[in-house]
């Protein structure tokens, strides 16, 4: 540091230093089903949730929220 001419604090105003990286927050989950079971709406839609829209219930039936 002392070759380059640089201080704790510069490195430490560059975010050098940070303790740990930022994680990205998990997505707030949008559907629930009974048992707790809980899917984002993001990826492939689960096994609960495909078997119930098979069994003629809808999506809007597990979304977290909703007003009835």
């Amino acid at each position: 540091m002392a070759q380059h001419g640089l201080t704790l604090a510069d490195l430490q105003a560059a975010g050098c230093l940070t303790e740990t990286p930022p994680t990205p927050s998990p997505s707030a989950v949008r559907y629930r089903n009974a048992h707790g079971q809980g899917w984002d709406g993001r990826g492939a839609m689960p096994d609960w949730l495909q078997r119930a829209i098979h069994a003629g219930q809808t999506v809007e039936h597990f979304r977290v929220g909703r007003t009835e």
